[in-house]
């Protein structure tokens, strides 16, 4: 069962007699189709419609919501909220010693949660808390989002620099294009009427080790033949995430022109779970 502490990751609870309705008009996710045992991904934009925190939500108690973000967000992501609580009556607490526990490939043991992010049948969870064994490690759980094209803010992407299309948010729940007004949500919603969405992330595949990010931490830029159409993101030894111009790539691939990174042929792929294939007309498209 392998299962490890993600140290990098904490729950920010959001608890009270408003809390469900605060939340549903902020956040991208529809909070009426989060069930109980899952985790759905999530966002909060900006009003402009870029990705300001991205983190999991999941149902805790009869009135509360866990938010499952990043550790270096959530003093942030807490003073945003904070922001918008005028009189609500709604609460937010830094769990710092609740730990945060990935799985996958095996039966989920009490109390976690299903992994949205994920198809059901890679058998991802999450679990806040003790009682699983721990015996994996990163470089492991980097290999399972990549297999399966999950993205996530600081590794794969910059925080208020892409949509949540840009991120498949619009594929895997993320975003509910139904369930009204939220911060960012006529930018969305727009992207998805008119099918304006260009980036997307993709895996990729070599037969060599792919190239490390540089000194900065920006990864290596993704080329077809000469001209820049992405760049890489979380990588693991021959596999990894980027951000690519989808046009671009389908433009590419119609040519006959060759793809690499940092000197290394490369081939890229949107993820089956997605149903979106590359299409020379522009956007990435639904497969026929």
């Amino acid at each position: 069962m392998p299962a490890l502490v993600l140290s990098d990751r904490k729950i920010v609870h959001v608890d009270g007699a408003e809390a469900r309705h605060f939340l549903q008009n902020l956040i991208t996710a529809n909070l009426d189709s989060v069930l109980e045992g899952e985790a759905r991904p999530a966002a909060l934009l900006t009003p402009q419609g870029k990705i300001l925190f991205d983190f999991l939500v999941s149902k805790s108690g009869d009135t509360g919501y866990d938010c499952d973000i990043r550790a270096d967000c959530v003093d942030d992501f807490i003073r945003r909220l904070t922001l918008y609580k005028l009189r609500a009556a709604v609460s937010f607490d830094k769990r710092d010693d609740v730990p945060v526990i990935a799985g996958w490939q095996s039966a989920a043991p009490m109390g976690a949660l299903g992994d949205k992010r994920f198809p059901d049948e890679a058998r991802v969870w999450r679990l806040y808390g003790a009682g699983a064994d721990l015996d994996s490690d990163m470089a492991r759980w980097n290999a399972q989002r990549i297999a399966h094209g999950v993205a996530e803010s600081g590794a794969d992407f910059a925080l208020s620099d892409v949509f949540p299309h840009d991120v498949l948010m619009d594929k895997n729940g993320g975003v509910d294009f139904r369930k009204g007004c939220y911060v960012g949500q006529e930018v969305v919603s727009r992207m998805q009427h008119r099918g304006t969405g260009r980036r997307r992330v993709v895996t990729v595949t070599a037969e060599t080790a792919l190239p490390a990010p540089g000194p900065d931490g920006a990864g290596t830029a993704i080329l077809a033949g000469e001209k820049p159409i992405g760049s890489l993101g979380t990588i693991q030894d021959t596999i990894g995430l980027a951000m690519v111009r989808t046009d671009r790539v389908a433009d590419a691939l119609s040519q006959g022109i060759a793809l690499t990174a940092g000197g290394i042929p490369v081939t890229l792929a949107l993820p089956a779970w997605s149903g979106l294939s590359f299409d020379a007309g522009g956007a990435a498209a639904p497969e026929a």
